[in-house]
């Protein structure tokens, strides 16, 4: 894709997603998105109330998405995934979550790090998207299985393409809505703020290093779409213009499994089997789009091919 499709394609996100947004804000009897997140945000019922419950929620929604994977998921990791505070030392300067993979022989578990620091300013509906995006079926998912596949070489088990990985988890957090979670508003609302999060960054990233924006430009940008504020949104400018293209791999990747999905869907009719194709984005460890778009061109025929 070209700088100028890629800026295209998000101002486009961006305008979808708002208009869900939206949608959610106006059922909970607020004016629009910006005036329902604010709501959300300074809330003080909408906030942790010890480290304790941080830990215990993302617990809680990675294990009900746990008993889940079955109905989507034919290949399920062996790998154990635990949650774990991140270090004191950390917190600071810590995200809200990381993920950690186990090691390939099983002595450590895959391990989410859930910053539990200034607790009382964290934001409950937003850990579900995430425990879903750094967790199951994110990242420990996607990780662990290739960590498993023991015949393929390990550039393939145990490297790691931005696009695909991150791509993969963002595509993850939208599973959760589809198994009829995020039974909240203020969390489904919350999955759509880091949706828009992660298309306001094609607009970002391309803004400042195709069209030479200025930094004061990106801010503005942010702030009218995004519920990122202060030092967070300032600290992510940053990020994109000292790591040009880093911050487009999410939503890139998550839109071509979008794609690839619909497209065997299209293709297999009523042979496509979501379990199938899930597998088939797995197992063959990570890789660049353009190569598992013809991973997946390649087993759409062989589909089409068998009884």
């Amino acid at each position: 894709m070209t700088p100028e499709q890629i800026h295209e394609l998000g101002l486009a996100q961006v305008k979808e997603i708002e208009g869900q947004m939206n949608a959610i804000a106006k059922r909970q009897g607020y004016a629009d998105w910006k005036s329902y997140g604010a709501a959300i945000r300074h809330d003080p019922k909408m906030m942790a109330s010890s480290r304790e419950q941080v830990l215990e929620t993302y617990r809680n929604y990675i294990a009900g998405m746990q008993t889940k994977l079955p109905d989507l998921f034919g290949i399920l990791p062996k790998a154990r995934l635990e949650v774990v505070p991140v270090e004191t030392f950390r917190e600071k300067e810590a995200a809200g979550a990381e993920y950690q993979e186990g090691t390939p022989d099983g002595s450590r578990p895959g391990r989410v790090y859930v910053n539990t620091g200034d607790f009382e300013h964290r934001s409950l509906p937003e850990m579900e998207a995430t425990a879903y995006h750094e967790g199951i079926p994110g990242h420990h998912m996607q990780g662990s299985i290739a960590q498993e596949m023991t015949d393929l070489p390990n550039f393939r088990r145990l490297e790691f393409y931005n696009a695909y990985g991150e791509g993969w988890a963002l595509y993850a957090e939208r599973l959760g809505k589809e198994l009829g979670f995020y039974r909240e508003p203020a969390n489904d609302f919350e999955r759509l703020g880091s949706d828009l999060f992660r298309a306001a960054r094609l607009v970002e990233d391309t803004g400042v290093h195709y069209k030479h924006w200025t930094r004061e430009q990106m801010v503005q940008y942010f702030e009218e779409n995004s519920l990122e504020e202060g030092a967070d949104l300032q600290a992510e400018v940053d990020r994109y213009i000292a790591w040009p293209g880093q911050a487009l791999s999410y939503k890139i990747g998550q839109l071509k499994f979008i794609e690839l999905r619909e497209r065997a869907r299209k293709e297999l009719g009523d042979k496509f089997d979501i379990r199938a194709f899930h597998d088939e984005m797995l197992d063959g460890g990570a890789m660049p789009l353009d190569v598992l778009d013809e991973r997946t061109n390649e087993w759409i025929a062989a589909m089409k091919a068998s009884k």
